[in-house]
């Protein structure tokens, strides 16, 4: 297994550190370097990458930021000199955390993670269903496509309501509606993202799933009954 990947600092003596150690990793191809956040978001838009290895610390947009701008993210290993960020990079759910200077031993062993998370994400077949891994209570989870009746925002979470249970789970609406397929899924109202396969029926101001009513925002109906008709 290979992972396409792209090296992000603004310092370009960083940046040749971890491409010698991506070329001398087996399971590593290097798309492409960049020195700055803006950079990478027009890049990531004509390659397509399975890792980052992302600075924090960048003029402009700093790496938190670029991933906020987002709308699908690959997985993320920070690279950087400072501690203080290891926590709001867990909430980012970044696959590890390196501070400089980096040791081949402690590289390989953050690429090893980003490998066992690809073979996850790629662990899909017809007979096991179509499903995400959401992280929640600090677990990373299996959630089955076909069992989600919604998502719900919560402040800086959200609230994955399935038929057996819920999972309260950090992350943005847009960053969570990132990771569902298309065509099956539609967001409803600024705090609501439905099941299109759920809806039981709908009016101008809500949609029923079941014995639930979710509000319907009115600049959606049109591109709610559009969705339904092409299921």
């Amino acid at each position: 297994m290979t992972l396409n990947c792209v090296v992000v600092d603004d310092s370009a003596i960083q940046r040749l550190s971890i491409v010698k150690l991506i070329e001398n990793h087996s399971s590593l191809n290097l798309i492409a370097e960049y020195s700055s956040a803006l950079e990478t978001k027009n890049g990531l838009n004509t390659h397509k990458v399975d890792l980052i290895f992302l600075d924090i610390e960048m003029p402009v947009l700093n790496g938190f930021e670029l991933l906020d701008v987002l709308n699908n993210k690959p997985q993320i290993i920070f690279v950087t000199g400072k501690t203080e960020y290891a926590f709001k990079a867990f909430n980012y759910d970044a696959t590890d955390y390196l501070q400089k200077p980096i040791t081949k031993e402690r590289f390989n062993t953050a690429v090893e993670k980003a490998i066992e998370q690809h073979k996850l994400k790629l662990d899909f077949n017809e007979t096991d269903g179509e499903h995400i891994f959401v992280k929640s209570n600090l677990k990373k989870r299996k959630v089955y496509i076909k069992d989600i009746k919604w998502i719900e925002a919560l402040g800086d979470y959200v609230k994955v309501v399935t038929e057996e249970n819920s999972l309260v789970v950090l992350s943005t609406m847009k960053a969570f509606e990132s990771e569902l397929p298309e065509g099956k899924f539609l967001r409803i109202h600024k705090s609501y993202i439905v099941n299109l396969d759920k809806i039981d029926r709908f009016n101008s101001k809500n949609v029923e799933v079941g014995a639930y009513e979710i509000p319907l925002s009115r600049n959606k109906k049109t591109q709610l009954v559009d969705a339904l008709n092409n299921m």
